[in-house]
């Protein structure tokens, strides 16, 4: 006789649970609505107990409900961590692996390189999971992380990569239309920073509204809660930011400027769960990720790109991206 706890309709359940309705859970599964319904309702019954109370809006837990999806969320990790163990014990890593960092760096600087990563092992099947928030990699919501801050969970490993500072970069084409600042006083009314709330990776961001200029803080143009956003603020030639270096490594369209205005330092590591430490996945992505981060830092930066016009008041070709 079939148990009452069937495989399939418990992995119906949990993902009607991740996906708080019948309609999106049954997308992520490859299956109809009413299916995903009768599944649900066929464990329901199985078990003689509610597991959802059912909305207008949505689906939520009962109490039975939820003390099952922890269980269940906790054997489907383990059977994950299995599966990628068991994938990891052949000669050639392969298998899924999902990056998370954040939606900066993500999209400015590991976008532009994971190419080579997937073209030296196309067995591994390679995902980025972009958010400024943290994902719970303990949990496999990604198997491993680029961070900007120390990890403080003891059952994650962490490798620290460089220190990242924060500097004030602007567009050539803004510099030749306003001139190259000589001084912070020269920015003021300029500088696009964030609003209160600073996002990944330094909560210390908005380091640059603490410059005075006469006793007055500098007044933002715009004001933006991320960080990809502001370079491409600052890329299109709205003014000055103060942004993280690596963007201009890899840039032509942003220039250093008051190199002796300096922000605060961010720390950058990579971190995965104890339990992968020998994932030859995770091992070969790591010395990627070291070897490329090495390899652009012993690199000059992206030089910009020429003036079309000569302009008295600022030549591209004098400064680099630092």
């Amino acid at each position: 006789m079939k148990s009452r706890m069937d495989w399939d309709k418990l992995r119906v359940f949990h993902a009607v649970a991740d996906a708080g309705s019948f309609t999106h859970a049954g997308e992520s599964l490859g299956l109809s609505q009413s299916a995903v319904s009768r599944q649900v309702h066929a464990l329901e019954e199985s078990l003689a107990v509610m597991l959802f109370h059912r909305h207008a809006r949505g689906l939520i837990l009962t109490e039975q409900g939820d003390l099952l999806y922890r269980s269940v969320h906790d054997v489907f990790h383990r059977l994950s961590m299995t599966e990628a163990m068991l994938t990891d014990s052949k000669d050639r890593p392969e298998g899924p692996l999902k990056i998370t960092t954040t939606v900066a760096f993500g999209s400015t600087w590991l976008t532009r390189v994971i190419r080579r990563f997937i073209d030296d092992y196309p067995g591994i099947d390679v995902s980025l999971a972009l958010a400024d928030s943290d994902l719970d990699i303990t949990m496999r919501e990604a198997d491993c992380a680029i961070r900007f801050a120390m990890p403080t969970r003891p059952d994650l490993i962490q490798r620290h990569l460089r220190q990242i500072r924060s500097r004030l970069y602007a567009s050539p084409e803004y510099l030749r239309t306003h001139g190259m600042p000589q001084s912070i006083e020269d920015i003021d009314g300029h500088v696009i920073v964030f609003g209160e709330d600073s996002p990944a990776p330094s909560p210390t961001i908005n380091w640059v509204m603490k410059l005075r200029v006469a006793d007055q803080p500098l007044r933002p143009v715009l004001r933006v809660n991320n960080i990809y956003g502001m370079y491409r603020a600052a890329a299109s030639g709205l003014g000055v930011a103060p942004l993280p270096s690596y963007m201009a490594r890899l840039s032509s369209d942003l220039v250093h400027v008051l190199p002796d205005v300096v922000g605060p330092e961010a720390d950058m590591y990579f971190v995965y769960p104890e339990e992968l430490r020998e994932s030859k996945r995770i091992i070969v992505f790591r010395e990627f990720l070291i070897r490329s981060l090495n390899e652009a830092w012993a690199s000059p930066p992206a030089r910009e790109k020429p003036a079309r016009e000569p302009a008295a008041a600022f030549a591209v070709g004098d400064v680099t991206a630092s």
